[in-house]
């Protein structure tokens, strides 16, 4: 059995842990070799002071590039066994990788492996064609294989009730000037390897869209390009709102998001609704169930598009002097 992972392996499966989202495209993630294990750590230099003060989103997007790891070194025959927050005296390290026993990896290891590159957040309107319940079911399945649920919205009077929570959070963040001018630095005119490309941003908010989305950039949608009036709405929730499950929410988040890629279908993410805390009180009290939501996704199929762009691979490695 391998005793510890390589400079190579790192660079290998780093190149797909960086494919994973997070708020504003900001990557607050860094890769480290330290004694034959592949650290993940938060990088505190990449947290939203205005948008994500707690550092929830820096935690879920850092676990949703551990999946992305994970899954990486399966497929390359070297599975890792996985210790969330191994050192309380230093928070910055929210997991550490050791190698597992070799062994081939699963189809369904390959599968979603596969769907990394082509994952990205569509944030445009969805085609009218129902999610079929297979895909919807595999959803759940996703998120429970990572010790998460979700709870799917269906229904008019369901996703209304949900459309007025978040919308009420919404306003509320909008109402801070520190949150929109953070949101507007983070937008990309020109390409750039981190941030939110304008052309990417989604159209203009109008009056009579159903759910909030933020201002990107966009532009005005053409006539007949309304988002979809009964949208399927996910709340992938975990146990608890410790650093811990936070990192295994975004695991269960990149699990879905892959798994939904994979079955041909579009994903957007709306967590205002999460970033505001009455707001996410009252979500998690409207669906009656216990633990904690951890983010909304807007779900269905769409236009093809393209991933945000990623910062270099060595901006993102910590490596031994050595090695290095």
């Amino acid at each position: 059995m391998q005793t510890g992972y390589t400079v190579e392996q790192l660079r290998s499966a780093a190149t797909d842990a960086i494919r994973a989202p997070s708020l504003h495209n900001v990557q607050p993630w860094r890769f480290r070799l330290r004694d034959g294990g592949i650290e993940v750590l938060v990088d505190p230099t990449r947290q939203l002071p205005a948008t994500d003060p707690s550092g929830w989103g820096a935690r879920v997007a850092c676990g949703a590039a551990l999946f992305n790891l994970r899954l990486a070194l399966a497929t390359a025959g070297a599975p890792a066994t996985v210790r969330l927050r191994p050192d309380p005296a230093k928070p910055d390290v929210l997991a550490r990788l050791l190698p597992d026993l070799p062994r081939r990896p699963t189809p369904a290891e390959q599968n979603l492996h596969a769907a990394i590159p082509r994952r990205f957040s569509n944030r445009a309107p969805f085609w009218p064609d129902p999610v079929p319940a297979d895909a919807r079911w595999r959803f759940g399945a996703a998120a429970r294989t990572e010790h998460c649920w979700l709870k799917l919205l269906i229904g008019v009077s369901a996703v209304n009730a949900f459309a007025e929570i978040a919308h009420g959070a919404h306003r509320v963040l909008e109402r801070d000037p520190a949150y929109r001018a953070e949101r507007e630095a983070w937008v990309r005119a020109e390409h750039a390897s981190d941030g939110i490309p304008a052309a990417a941003g989604g159209p203009l908010a109008e009056p009579q869209d159903l759910l909030p989305s933020r201002g990107f950039g966009g532009v005005r949608r053409a006539p007949g390009r309304d988002f979809e009036p009964e949208p399927l709405v996910g709340v992938l929730g975990s146990a608890g709102n410790t650093a811990v499950d936070q990192v295994v929410a975004g695991q269960a988040l990149q699990r879905m998001l892959l798994t939904a890629t994979d079955a041909g279908l579009s994903v957007s993410m709306l967590s205002q609704p999460i970033e505001v805390p009455s707001a996410r009180e009252r979500l998690r009290m409207s669906l009656g169930r216990f633990g904690t939501p951890q983010m909304v996704m807007r779900i269905g199929y769409g236009q093809p598009g393209g991933p945000a762009p990623r910062r270099p691979l060595d901006e993102v490695l910590d490596l031994p002097v050595h090695l290095a």
